[in-house]
């Protein structure tokens, strides 16, 4: 996560875009520009402006009680400070919840933004991934179970072309063939959130707008997943205690579900739990395209407006779920396999 902070502080302070000149205009003057700079903390040196993020980051920080930024954790204004400890008259040690500053554009704390959009990217990341693992899982075994017959070399082709359509192309095409040139029959539309307005129903939960975006999104997952069940239940499937099992007479498919699909399951919940994490981030141009208003559509957003604290806030919290979702991923395959646990 430090290196993603310092990664993405270094691009933005590359960029020739100016922050203040996105708020005020192009046609700003210079002391509008430079009480802006002040404001947002932007006429103090790269590295300053670096330390003084981090230190707004950190669960442990130094703060000033007198000086009160818009820019800057305000010890006055947030009381969500766990512990607090007066170093001296005028500045103090805060144990807090990390504070990821407000928008340049909207003035509002970026956690809050986060917050706000979140429910519907993670709606729509968890539809993609469960469709993905449901339908992967299923044509994986079925088509190593019936190797080099039709459904064999079918699963495969399914399993090709999600791979090889790019998201953006594949959110289009779907979005014009489904949600426009077949929607009579589909019913389905070309964008729309997850919650909708109707003038005499008021706000209500739109699940039909969410069945492209997540096709579209569980598409390259799903591909994974079938190509990596079918290689993995072969390889177990050739094993010599399936074998021993068939020669003692046990049953087809007991010897299938009990012992090659449980041991074939390790790479591919590794798999799924990348995908997942994966997915939060790379829904930028699916929920672009279908107009889904979660995190990847706020980025966007955030970047043309050039909301570095908004994008900041976006890619360390990603960042901070897969590296979870990875952990818990480890705990998972030394739960299906103990083995994993003496390595």
């Amino acid at each position: 996560m430090a290196g993603v902070v310092l990664i993405v502080f270094f691009l933005f302070h590359v960029l020739p875009a100016d922050p203040s000149r996105m708020m005020l205009g192009q046609r700003a003057d210079s002391a509008s520009v430079a009480v802006i700079n002040r404001d947002l903390g932007l006429d103090q040196p790269p590295v300053t402006q670096l330390l003084l993020y981090l230190n707004d980051l950190s669960p442990v920080s130094y703060h000033s009680l007198n000086e009160s930024s818009p820019s800057f954790y305000d010890i006055n204004k947030y009381k969500s400070s766990l512990f607090l400890m007066q170093v001296t008259d005028e500045s103090c040690i805060a144990v807090k919840t990390p504070y990821l500053r407000r928008s340049y554009q909207t003035k509002t704390d970026v956690g809050e933004i986060i917050m706000e959009k979140l429910p519907d990217t993670v709606v729509l990341a968890f539809s993609a991934i469960m469709i993905a693992t449901i339908l992967g899982l299923f044509l994986g075994v079925i088509s190593a179970l019936n190797k080099d017959k039709w459904i064999d070399r079918l699963a495969i082709a399914i399993s090709v072309s999600g791979v090889s359509l790019p998201s953006f192309f594949a959110s289009i095409l779907f979005a014009w063939l489904f949600g426009f040139m077949l929607s009579a029959y589909t019913g389905l539309n070309m964008t729309g959130g997850l919650t909708e307005v109707d003038p005499f129903k008021g706000e209500y939960i739109s699940w039909k707008n969410l069945v492209l975006p997540a096709l579209v999104l569980g598409l390259r997952p799903l591909s994974v997943i079938v190509q990596l069940t079918r290689s993995t239940m072969l390889e177990v499937l050739s094993q010599d205690y399936i074998r021993t099992a068939r020669a003692k007479g046990q049953e087809w498919k007991v010897i299938v579900g009990r012992h090659a699909f449980r041991n074939a399951l390790n790479p591919v919940v590794t798999a799924i739990s990348g995908w997942l994490g994966s997915l939060l981030a790379g829904a930028v141009f699916v929920e672009f395209v279908f107009g889904w208003n979660g995190l990847g559509k706020l980025t966007v957003t955030a970047l043309e407006n050039y909301d570095m604290p908004v994008v900041m806030g976006i890619v360390l919290f990603i960042s901070f779920v897969f590296i979870l979702i990875n952990i818990i991923s480890d705990l998972l395959n030394s739960a299906l396999d103990p083995r994993i646990k003496n390595v």
